[in-house]
C-alpha cells in the first residue's frame, strides 16, 4: 500500500511516498481503506518540530529526537472497512466510517488499522471529506467548552480563529451549548464565521479582538493572545482557554487572577468525545468547515497549504 512518510523533521520537501505491506487488524481492530484524510495543525507542527514554547524538547522526546518515531503522519480518517479483528463486533466489511486515531497517527496510508473504539459509522448527510475533518477539531472545541469550561446557556463566549479547523467547530458547539457567540477572524472570514452561528464577528486586523466584553469564556484556538491580555475582558468568574499553550501558561493553568481562570492542556485520548462529536454531526448540530481537497499523490502540497496559516477549517487529503 502506499503511504507518506516523515523521514527527518522539517518543510513539506521532507515528506516521501513509500510502499509497505497492508497491516493486518488486531483482535481489537477495524482495517479501514481511507477514502479521505486530513492535515491537521498537529501534523503540521511534528512535521516541522514546530512546538509551543518550551516543549520542543519534551516533544523530541516523545515523538523521536531525532527524527520522526512514527513515519506516518496523519490523525484522522473516513472510508470504508476492509476487515475486521476477532473480537470487532461493531463493524463489518463494506461499512462506511469516519475514524479518529488521534495521536497514534497512521492516517496518511491506502489502509489504516484502527481500534473500533476510535471507529464511528459516517454520518449520514457528510460525504467521506467531511467525516474525516470531524475528530481533530470537533473534539477539542467539545473538550474545552463542555468538559473544561462547562460553558452554560446564556453566558458570552469569544472564539479568537473562528475560522480555523478548532476555532469553526467552537462557534458551532458554542451555539449549540446555548452560548453567545463572538467570533474573532480577519475581514475575509466574516461572512462565514457568521454563517457558522456567530452572533457578532469581529475583524482582528481593524479592532481589538477583545472588544464587547466582558466575556465569561474566551476561546483562544490558534495561540495568538495570553490570559493577561484577556484578562480585562473576562467576567469576574471568566475563563480563558488556551488550545495552544507554553510552558510557562501550562503551569498556569488551573489558577485564578481576579475570580478568572487560565485553562490549557490537550484533551485526552477520549472515544467518547469523538462519538459525541459524530452524534452531533448526525443530528446537523455540526458540520466541519473544509478549506481545500488535494489528491493523496499531493500531500506535501497540503502540508505547506497548512503553513500558510490562511487555511479556513480543514486541509482534506483524498485517495485517488
Amino acid at each position: 500500500m502506499r503511504v507518506w512518510e516523515c523521514r527527518r523533521y522539517g518543510g513539506p520537501e521532507v515528506l516521501r511516498q513509500a510502499n509497505r505491506p497492508r497491516p493486518a487488524p488486531g483482535p481489537d481492530e477495524v482495517l479501514i481503506r481511507m477514502a479521505a484524510t486530513t492535515v491537521s495543525s498537529g501534523d503540521a507542527r511534528i512535521r516541522a518540530s514546530d512546538f509551543p514554547g518550551g516543549f520542543w524538547l519534551p516533544a523530541r522526546m516523545m515523538l523521536g529526537l531525532l527524527r520522526p518515531r512514527r513515519k506516518v503522519l496523519g490523525c484522522q480518517l473516513s472510508g470504508v472497512v476492509a476487515e475486521v479483528g476477532e473480537n470487532v463486533s461493531r463493524f463489518a466489511p463494506g461499512n462506511e466510517v469516519t475514524a479518529f486515531p488521534d495521536t497514534r497517527l497512521g492516517a496518511h496510508a491506502e489502509f489504516a488499522a484502527v481500534p473500533q473504539r476510535a471507529v464511528e459509522a459516517k454520518p449520514f448527510g457528510l460525504d467521506f471529506a467531511e467525516s474525516a475533518a470531524l475528530g481533530f477539531g470537533g473534539t477539542t472545541a467539545l473538550w474545552f467548552l463542555r468538559e473544561t469550561a462547562r460553558l452554560k446557556r446564556g453566558e458570552k463566549l469569544l472564539v479568537i480563529g473562528a475560522s480555523g479547523a478548532v476555532g469553526s467547530a467552537a462557534v458551532q458547539i458554542g451555539r449549540h451549548l446555548g452560548a453567545r457567540v463572538t467570533g474573532v477572524c480577519s475581514g475575509p472570514n466574516m461572512n462565514l464565521v457568521h454563517s457558522l452561528g456567530a452572533v457578532e464577528v469581529t475583524d482582528y486586523t481593524r479592532v481589538d479582538p477583545f472588544a464587547g466584553g466582558p466575556h465569561h469564556v474566551i476561546f483562544d484556538t490558534v495561540g495568538s493572545t495570553t490570559f493577561a491580555q484577556a484578562l480585562g475582558a473576562l467576567a469576574p468568574d471568566g475563563r480563558y482557554l488556551a488550545a495552544v499553550a507554553s510552558v510557562i501558561a501550562m503551569l498556569r493553568a488551573g489558577k485564578k487572577d481576579s475570580g478568572a481562570e487560565m485553562i490549557a492542556g490537550s484533551p485526552p485520548d477520549a472515544p467518547a468525545l469523538f462519538a459525541d462529536v459524530v452524534a452531533m454531526a448526525a443530528a446537523g448540530v455540526l458540520r466541519p468547515l473544509i478549506d481545500s481537497q488535494f489528491p493523496f499523490s499531493a500531500l506535501p502540497q497540503a502540508h505547506a497549504r497548512v503553513d500558510s496559516h490562511h487555511k479556513r477549517g480543514s486541509v482534506v487529503v483524498t485517495l485517488t
